[in-house]
């Protein structure tokens, strides 16, 4: 049997302070690649995780850049240390640059630079205070939809914004509206209804804005054909299509992300396994969420990047006939 490994890539949620500081005190390419992002930005980075003063990581300008930083340094140690390479990447929202950055679609300067003004824009894009995103645990997506479709007005909306994993939904939109939809989740017997620590609320049309900068933004900045596919999170398909890409980049501000279909159908294209590469571990419980037989390993400690590069390497062969893609 061909096995294939999917490389996966975290949005916001996975950050936390303190988050990979070992890592960067024993490795020099992780070391590097924080410093490289400070230089970029002009604030020091690794500062920032450690002391994550006025809450800055939680913070949607910073955590975007700090966690598409992380997961280029823990790639570009997976490489050093002969890690196998992808047979497919997929980011979750904002992972999306860190997989384009893998697979030498954008440069690492660049996306740095981008995502640091997706933050800004995303936070222009509605007053603080505003907006809010909220999980919801343990109901289907038909009923949330309709709780949102109900709990919404002419003045203030809310809408489905993420599609996690079976039994975890995301709701974002206007702070009314959502809170109107979090009673109604509570009374239809949601396990939990959680608020979440995202100063904007991502993935629904209150992006629109942040979307039409970036657009801009995009069309400016140099992108390559990726070595490998990347499956988008607005249509759960594969693509090696570089406006296709740039398309998709604007338009998952604006529409929920597919997560649950993402890895459904990228299992179904023939990948048996994934590697989380990213600074915790959500998606790997979202992965073992939507099927509990693919292996998936977390890369966020030393010991734990040893095992997933020996676990890889055990069971990876290479396949003459790589994935098929049908770009549009």
């Amino acid at each position: 049997m061909i096995k294939h490994t999917a490389f996966l890539f975290p949005g916001q949620g996975s950050q936390s302070q303190g988050m990979l500081l070992d890592m960067v005190a024993q490795e020099a390419v992780v070391r590097t690649c924080f410093e490289q992002a400070s230089d970029v930005l002009g604030y020091g980075m690794l500062a920032l995780i450690a002391n994550n003063p006025d809450g800055r990581l939680n913070q949607t300008e910073y955590t975007q850049a700090v966690l598409l930083t992380a997961s280029t340094a823990l790639f570009r140690l997976w490489q050093q240390r002969k890690g196998i390479t992808p047979y497919c990447v997929a980011g979750h929202s904002l992972g999306e640059y860190s997989a384009l950055v893998a697979a030498g679609s954008l440069a690492f300067s660049d996306a740095v630079a981008l995502v640091a003004y997706r933050g800004q824009v995303m936070n222009a894009a509605l007053p603080v205070g505003m907006g809010k995103m909220v999980a919801v645990l343990n109901l289907t997506r038909d009923v949330v939809h309709g709780i949102c479709k109900e709990a919404s007005n002419d003045q203030h909306q809310v809408w489905l914004a993420n599609d996690n994993c079976p039994g975890q939904l995301v709701i974002a939109g206007h702070v009314a509206a959502v809170d109107r939809a979090m009673l109604a989740c509570k009374a239809a017997k949601a396990r939990r209804v959680l608020p979440l620590s995202v100063s904007v609320p991502s993935h629904t049309p209150l992006m629109q804005p942040a979307a039409d900068a970036m657009a801009i933004k995009l069309q400016e900045t140099i992108m390559h054909r990726p070595k490998y596919p990347l499956w988008r999170n607005v249509d759960a398909r594969p693509t090696c299509d570089v406006e296709t890409i740039r398309n998709g980049l604007v338009n998952q501000l604006t529409s929920p992300v597919q997560w649950t279909d993402c890895i459904r159908k990228m299992l179904a294209s023939g990948v048996t396994s994934a590697v989380e590469m990213g600074a915790g571990k959500v998606l790997t419980g979202l992965v073992r969420r939507i099927d509990k037989t693919i292996p998936v390993y977390p890369v966020h400690s030393p010991e734990l990047l040893l095992q997933a590069i020996d676990a890889t390497h055990l069971s990876h062969s290479y396949s003459s006939n790589p994935l098929e893609i049908n770009d549009e």
